[in-house]
Formats: C-alpha cells, structure tokens, sequence
C-alpha cells in the first residue's frame, strides 16, 4: 500500500486473489493495534463489499483500544473486486451476494428504472446491473471466503483458530443472513445490516422454513434503519418490513439474534450498522 493510503487505513495491506472460479478478488487486511500473532493471534472480522466499504469501517479498527467500550481484538478482512471489475462491482456483488434462484422484486426493478429516468444510471448500466441477478451465486462465494481465502488469511496473518465474524450490508446484509441459515461453522458471529430481503418470496424464507426450529448457533446481529421504513421507497419498505419478518421469526424459535433500528437512510447505514454489531457481538 502506498503512503498516501498508509495514512489513511494504517496497518492496512493490500492483495488480490483469482478464485477458483476464475473471478478476481481485492482483499484489504487491516491488522490490530499493535498486532502480534505470534503472542496474541486474533480471529478474523470479513467485511463485504470491500471496493466501498474498506473506508467507512477498517479505520473502526481503533475500537479496540477505545477505554470507554473496548472491542475485542479482530483482523479486518474486507473483500471486494480487483483490476477492471473494481469499476463494476455495484453489479458484480449482485453475483455474488444474492442466494442461487432468489427472485427479482418488481420493487427492486422500479427502483433501477427509476435510477435510469433520473440520470444516476444509463440504460446500458441499468441492463447490466440487473442481468447479474438472472443467475446469481452466493453459495460458490461463500465456498470462496471459507475454502480459499480464509486459508490465505490464517497463513499469511496467523489468526486465531476460532472467533471468526462476517458482516455485510443491504445484498451483503442478504448474503449475511443466507450464510447464517447455512449453517457455516467458520463464523461465530454474523452481522447483516438492512438485508436486501426485498421480496415476500425471497430464498431466505423458504431456507427459514427448512431450518425449522434447528437454527444456527452463530450469533446474528440483524440492523434496520428507520428512514427506509418510514420514507417514500417501496424497495426500502419492503426491505425493512421483510427483513423485520424474518427477526420476529427468529425471535420466536429461540434463535440466538440481537437488533437495533438505526437513524440512517440505506446509503448512510452502512459505518453505523457495522459499529452495531462490534459491540453488540465483539464487546470485551
């Protein structure tokens, strides 16, 4: 990393790795305050969406020092796109991060339309945007993070053998969740913030169903913000009412999940969501 971004996200470094799946991966590696994994390994936090989300949450690493609340010591791993995909990856992360055969909300695609009559997208971009949603793949990435890259991490960072977390917001929040309803023994903990459960016919539900009352032991860390539900977006809507249906549940079988409503809108949510769940789920 360069010194201009060594100020920035220090103890920060910086690789990319092509998956087995021939797709190309930039991983950010944010260490601990004065991190020594040959006397106090530390377990490893990923992070999702890593082209946007490396710099609202990796510098939250100093959390760990705060004498006010202390987090407990973590490996920021946040993983996004590199090369030429780090320009798409508002796309690319429907690929991955959207469950296999989860349906297209009709909200979901008003919200895109509407993006391109006001000028934030161009037809072109919008096509692209949504045609990664026809065949979608969040279960090859979360082969990816457990199979491929965890191993580099453990190797190269010395982590801990256990305490692992994921967090990941709105698709990421989705994927958060699906990962969680997998079963997945790598995390101990899992933040989803504003899941982009945006449909009543989302895969989430149906995996609920088939989970019966044999939920995971990870702790969930489950986030809303109160501006999707109480603003005039039918896709935030639905997305907090969905997601609110999936934590009462839970909640209802027993399930070992926490919640907090947060006064954000869905683009701001993002650091405030992330810092909820560190101390919510990583608190000392």
């Amino acid at each position: 990393m360069s010194t201009m971004w060594q100020g920035c996200l220090a103890d920060t470094g910086y690789f990319e790795l092509r998956s087995g799946s021939g797709h190309d991966y930039g991983v950010w590696v944010t260490a601990p305050p004065g991190y020594d994994p040959a006397t106090t390994p530390a377990p490893a936090v990923y992070v999702l969406d890593g082209n946007w989300a490396v710099g609202m949450t990796a510098p939250l690493i100093v959390t760990q020092n705060d004498p006010m609340q202390q987090i407990r010591p973590y490996i920021q791993v946040s993983v996004g796109y590199a090369g030429e995909d780090a320009q798409h990856w508002a796309r690319l992360r429907n690929r991955d991060l959207v469950p296999p055969g989860e349906p297209i909300a009709r909200e979901f695609v008003d919200a895109v339309e509407t993006g391109v009559r006001s000028g934030a997208m161009t037809r072109e971009e919008a096509d692209a945007y949504l045609a990664e949603l026809k065949e979608t793949h969040a279960d090859a990435f979360l082969a990816f993070l457990t199979a491929e890259l965890h191993p580099r991490i453990e190797r190269d960072y010395g982590t801990a053998a256990s305490g692992h977390g994921l967090f990941g917001y709105s698709y990421g929040g989705l994927f958060a969740l699906y990962t969680w309803l997998t079963g997945s023994t790598l995390f101990e903990s899992i933040g989803a913030g504003s899941p982009g459960v945006v449909g009543e016919d989302s895969r989430i539900f149906a995996m609920l169903e088939e989970r019966e009352d044999n939920l995971p032991a990870a702790k969930l860390h489950l986030t809303l913000n109160d501006r999707e539900l109480l603003g005039n977006l039918p896709v935030y809507q639905n997305l907090t009412k969905n997601a609110a249906t999936v934590l009462h549940r839970l909640t209802a079988r027993g399930g070992a999940v926490t919640s907090a409503v947060l006064r954000e809108t869905h683009v701001t949510g993002l650091q405030a969501s992330f810092l909820s769940y560190l101390r919510t789920c990583r608190a000392r």
